[in-house]
């Protein structure tokens, strides 16, 4: 959950879920880079930590920390960004990385062949949110890889979330948290999306902690704030 300091001082935590070999480090990589060398409305704190295997697969976890640029800030929200390792050995793991965390980027990789190993990972996130997720923890989707040929898209992440009931219709409230589907590329030269979709991420962090003290706020006249 969302922790403020006796000073003043916020932090959130994004985590980055997805199978192993989607492109979660690769996309925190960029991320770093492209707010390092780029004016955005976040930039790096010291270094990325990582904790990987020989092959570069990650071992326990990477993790960023950020800090907002904006004026009205004043300097004092910090976002500590991580990743998980994707290896179905490493649940323990990836189950203690996730308590506390207020954000979730899923990441697929979008290569059609790999569908079994998205829908094992992201059944992992249903079980461990244990209902909380769009409900208390924002979503966002990124269909990673959109650079190689034989991927899946938009649509059809859209009958996945449906059927993981992910997706709301349009007659319930919640409809309006459904999670937003980026079709990203996490190779810094490509960059297609990733500072994108972690902004969404934050914002909807914020909104939750603001408007519905930690919960997806709800009603007609916030819908229309939150389209405008």
């Amino acid at each position: 959950m969302v922790r403020i300091t006796a000073e003043g001082s916020v932090y959130i935590k994004i985590l980055y879920w997805g199978p192993s070999g989607c492109g979660k480090t690769t996309a925190v990589d960029t991320l770093y880079r492209m707010c390092k060398e780029t004016n955005k409305d976040i930039k790096p704190m010291g270094n990325l930590t990582k904790i990987s295997m020989a092959s570069g697969s990650t071992l326990y976890f990477d993790r960023g920390i950020f800090q907002s640029t904006k004026p009205k800030s004043q300097g004092r929200i910090f976002y500590h960004v991580y990743t998980v390792a994707g290896q179905r050995e490493f649940l323990p793991i990836r189950k203690r990385i996730f308590k506390g965390t207020d954000g979730v980027l899923f990441v697929f990789d979008s290569q059609t062949h790999l569908f079994e190993e998205n829908m094992e990972s992201l059944r992992e996130l249903k079980d461990i949110t244990k209902g909380r997720l769009i409900t208390e923890i924002p979503l966002i989707i990124l269909l990673n890889k959109q650079d190689l040929t034989d991927v899946i898209g938009e649509d059809d992440a859209k009958q996945i979330l449906l059927k993981e009931e992910l997706w709301y219709p349009p007659e319930n409230e919640m409809h309006i948290w459904n999670p937003i589907i980026y079709e990203t590329c996490a190779l810094y030269h490509i960059q297609r999306n990733i500072y994108r979709s972690l902004s969404e991420c934050i914002r909807r962090t914020g909104l939750y902690q603001i408007y519905g003290d930690g919960k997806a706020p709800l009603g007609k006249n916030f819908e229309n704030k939150l389209n405008n």
